[in-house]
């Protein structure tokens, strides 16, 4: 997937808990699992904008973009045009 989710790394940095980030930004632990092992299809910004204040950081330090495999040639090939 090339949306890769990174709640994990946040969390360990200011050893917060699965429970207690969750119950701090209004989720289930379970929709947090959800999101931190990217099968969530799509995140509203309510939920984004929550966790970032929750976490004090960057939707950018919760989400990275990764191209595919299949994606990088491609991408080699338009950068030398």
């Amino acid at each position: 997937m090339p949306i890769v989710v990174r709640i994990d790394v946040e969390l360990a940095r200011r050893k917060m808990s699965v429970g207690e980030f969750a119950e701090r930004v209004g989720l289930t632990a379970a929709n947090v699992a959800v999101l931190k092992n990217g099968r969530a299809k799509a995140v509203r910004f309510s939920t984004l904008e929550a966790m970032c204040r929750v976490l004090g950081c960057q939707p950018g330090d919760l989400l990275e973009w990764v191209p595919d495999e299949q994606e990088v040639p491609h991408a080699a090939q338009e950068a030398a045009r």
